[in-house]
């Protein structure tokens, strides 16, 4: 009987109590294996019995409540105050007809406000957490929701903690617990969080090594839990395109309370009844104060966001939209941004001189088609270059295999300053014969029919930088057989073999293997060179070329060599990698050797023999010379850079946690197009912001200009209040809220980065604005004045006007699709929710016209065909 399927032994151990026990007594206590986990069925049983691994959300306001609150603005309680006014004064239309209006204006933001929320959770469930957990001895990737107690995770580095666990295994193992401020847990006093070595807490990022826990606790009952409360009772700051939509807002609310002011003193010099100006007033304070301009701001925003994570690009934070369209320069890792990232075995050159060809790239789905190299009859050197490529990585791999004969002992990560991976084994049996392959998973593994001779002394694998593995092999497998000693020109030789495969594009590994009792070197065997192929990804060389001509400078930055970043950078079209070039390649020493912010340094496009520390260097250099800068970054070291740059960019397939929190953007596909795609949405997300308050400004200063002129001329009022707070709704409805989903204009992707100071309302924009409204008013008063050709105002006359103006306000809302095209070059039907909107609207307004109880409130009538 499996232990694990016994309810009775899950008894949750407090993780207090998981800290001062062992491994196996923990096991115990959540019926569990410290080597295969749980059982799929008992996992789905815990999550059934406890809920999902996710701290609870917090409880919102209703609905209903959400809903009153929004009498509390300032407009509305002036709209409140006119409607008394009117009930007061036994006009009992009035006071009904303004108190409509209010119901429809309040419901209006309201429902705006909704999408805005609506759309910034749709963007928080874009990103679920996935983490690697082992399940019935299987190996999953699985979202850190469906984690229970009991389950065996895995961690490496970059990966977030996703659960408390109770650490079984590390290898160099070590945990950023920075952020990490919670208080302990009732019932844990007698163990401090910080002084437990052997757990692991949610939220908590892997900085290095790798690891296995067993979760002890998952959502509400983690340590977690009361920093997440303490956060959500924190109010997230305004970003600052929201800002400056408030001054904006502001700025305008200021002059248009004025000329209100204005209109309201001349109206009582002349004579005009109190109430008829009072209710005018207000209901163009209503009218003509953009209170709703940062909502409908934030959900253009929020909508483009969903937009562009249609488009695999997805930005989790709403300020690096605006900045997406003043990115003037990027600076893209090459692996796996700008090529496929799946490193192919193409050549084997051993160090006795034997070499191999291995045909194709990219992984291969296949069984049936995988790569095969049969090696009966080849030498040690070929032999162990091929064991060592199998056995010293961390990817899983099937049951047969080389790999599986080697019993790993100990571990010596890869990191970027020793650029080494090294494992300490147990020696197999002698091999005998042996053939490998390239899996889809990126690993070289190998399969070997073992003898019956008894294992050896342990022994010690490594691959890394020819470079840096060179320096530490005291010999080299010689062609008679045998090792030879490693002399200055033997060294010098391979390092020539290096960089010839470099030059081919190929990325060049060591492997070399060695006595286990000198780990650090100075006792290895060089085995060989294994040449892999990363091909440039489809499409790149074509995005390169679009974001050039656009006016955003590429460079690319990597760790390879001098041969293999030129090679790459001539197959994607990237200045800087054809021999005489002016923009001569960086190397990671030449940087060390300039100071920072060099103009040298923005002037090259090309990055070799790079760390990730020499990644703020360029950023910084960058932004020196003026450039707003977007880094690619996927490593644990690249947070520096990645918050350093304007806008940080993660990899969201091969990136880590790390990474992932650092950066602004994230790339769930992993490819450089879709950055060429971002930049392009970020452009006509803030195109179609502008066209909205071009839209709405130019409503507003009509319908203020209008009444003005009006009463300036002591001419009757040409529209009630009813009439302007339909108006209002109008220009904060539908229609402007759908000039936000304009699609994307060839012409805005072909234009220049704006400048990232250049305000949201320039002058020529202020221009434009005031010659639509210009238009409008002209417009309007002409056919109120052609109305009223008989001195006396009629019901007729001011729906002739109301309905003239709402038309010119619908048409300006066409023009305002497109700063220089009209809109047939536009396309009438491209934007389909504005044509719906706009349909809607004039439907309205023949409900206005037509509709008897409309006619009522809007002191309207109807209207003939002629």
């Amino acid at each position: 009987a499996n232990p694990q399927l016994k309810q009775q032994s899950f008894q949750r151990p407090s993780l207090a109590k998981a800290s001062c026990h062992g491994a196996s007594f923990v096991a115990e206590q959540l019926g569990s294996s410290l080597t295969s986990g749980l059982r799929h069925t008992e996992a789905e049983r815990r999550l059934h019995q406890l809920g999902p691994n996710e701290l609870p959300a917090p409880q919102g306001e209703p609905l209903w409540l959400r809903y009153l609150g929004q009498f509390r603005d300032p407009m509305i309680a002036m709209l409140l105050c006119s409607a008394l006014v009117s009930l007061c004064m036994r006009q009992l239309d009035n006071a009904v007809s303004i108190s409509l209006a209010i119901v429809i204006v309040v419901t209006v933001a309201f429902v705006q406000e909704w999408r805005s929320e609506r759309a910034l959770a749709a963007l928080k469930r874009l990103l679920p957490h996935r983490c690697e957990v082992v399940r019935n001895g299987e190996l999953l990737s699985l979202d850190a929701a469906s984690l229970v107690p009991g389950d065996l995770v895995r961690l490496g580095v970059g990966s977030r903690v996703p659960a408390d666990l109770r650490l079984v295994e590390c290898a160099d193992l070590h945990v950023d617990e920075s952020s990490f401020t919670a208080a302990p847990q009732s019932g844990d006093a007698s163990c401090e969080l910080s002084s437990r070595a052997n757990c692991a807490f949610t939220g908590t990022l892997v900085r290095s090594g790798c690891g296995r826990g067993l979760v002890v606790a998952t959502g509400a009952d983690s340590a977690f839990a009361d920093v997440y409360r303490a956060v959500q009772e924190a109010e997230a700051p305004r970003t600052p395109l929201q800002r400056s939509m408030d001054r904006l807002g502001r700025q305008l609310s200021l002059g248009s309370l004025c000329i209100i002011a204005g209109i309201v003193l001349i109206g009582l010099a002349q004579g005009r009844p109190l109430l008829d100006t009072l209710q005018i007033g207000v209901s163009l304070a209503v009218a003509a104060i953009p209170e709703g301009l940062p909502i409908v701001v934030t959900v253009t925003l929020a909508i483009g966001v969903m937009r562009m994570a249609r488009r695999n690009a997805v930005v989790k934070r709403l300020p690096a939209v605006e900045t997406l369209g003043c990115v003037t320069a990027v600076l893209s890792d090459k692996t796996g941004t700008l090529t496929l990232n799946e490193m192919t075995a193409a050549r084997l050159e051993a160090a006795d001189g034997l070499a191999a060809e291995i045909d194709g790239a990219g992984f291969v789905v296949d069984d049936r088609q995988r790569q095969q190299l049969t090696l009966a009859g080849a030498g040690p050197a070929l032999r162990w270059l091929c064991a060592v490529c199998a056995a010293c990585n961390d990817v899983e791999l099937e049951a047969r295999g080389l790999r599986s004969e080697f019993r790993r002992l100990q571990e010596w990560p890869f990191n970027s300053d020793t650029k080494v991976m090294m494992v300490k084994c147990e020696r197999p049996a002698y091999v005998t014969h042996l053939y490998i392959w390239w899996k889809t998973s990126g690993s070289l593994c190998a399969s070997t029919a073992p003898s019956q001779q008894p294992a050896e002394a342990p022994l010690l694998l490594a691959k890394g930088a020819p470079d840096c593995l060179l320096s530490r092999c005291a010999s080299y497998w010689a062609p008679s057989g045998q090792p030879a000693p490693m002399t200055s020109s033997a060294s010098a030789a391979f390092a020539a073999q290096a960089a010839r495969m470099g030059a081919r594009g190929l990325r060049v590994l060591a492997a070399a293997a060695g006595n286990a009792e000198q780990p650090e070197g100075g006792g290895l065997v060089f085995c060989g060179l294994v040449g892999l192929l990363d091909p440039p990804r489809p499409g790149v060389r074509e995005a390169v070329a679009c974001l050039r001509e656009s006016g955003v400078l590429v460079a690319m930055v990597t760790g390879d060599s001098a041969e293999t970043a030129c090679a790459v950078a001539r197959q994607i079209g990237l200045a800087g990698g054809e021999p005489g070039d002016p923009q001569q390649p960086l190397s990671g020493d030449q940087l060390d050797g300039l100071p920072a912010g060099d103009p040298r340094i923005a002037e090259a496009r090309i990055f070799y023999r790079t760390s990730p520390r020499h990644k703020s260097k360029i950023v910084r250099a960058f932004q020196a010379a003026g450039r707003v800068v977007a880094m690619t970054g996927d490593g644990v070291n690249d947070a520096v850079a990645l918050k350093a740059a304007d806008i940080g960019v993660a990899m969201g397939r091969s990136g880590t946690e790390v990474a992932m929190e650092a950066a602004d953007m994230i790339l769930t596909d992993d490819s450089f197009r879709t950055i060429l795609s971002a930049v392009e949405e970020g452009k006509a997300i803030f195109h179609n912001i502008r066209c909205f308050i071009r839209f709405q400004l130019s409503t507003s200063v009509a319908a203020l200009s209008l009444v003005a002129m009006a009463t300036l001329f002591s001419l009757p009022s040409p529209l009630n209040a009813m009439q302007i707070l339909w108006i209002n709704i109008l220009m904060d409805g539908p229609p402007a809220q759908s000039l936000g989903l304009e699609p994307l204009d060839p012409e805005i992707r072909r234009r220049p980065p704006r400048r990232a100071s250049e305000p949201v309302l320039p002058p020529a924009m202020l221009l434009g604005v005031l010659r639509s409204a210009a238009v409008i008013v002209a417009g309007t008063l002409f056919v109120f004045y052609r109305e009223m050709s008989d001195n006396r105002v009629t019901p007729r006359d001011t729906t002739m006007t109301f309905t003239c103006f709402v038309l010119f306000d619908m048409f300006n809302a066409l023009s305002c699709r497109s700063k220089s095209k009209s809109v047939f070059s536009v396309g009438l039907l491209t934007n389909r929710a504005f044509c719906l909107s706009v349909g809607m609207s004039l439907v309205g307004q023949l409900l206005v016209i037509y509709c008897p109880p409309f006619q009522a409130v809007f002191q309207t009538e109807a209207l003939s065909a002629l």
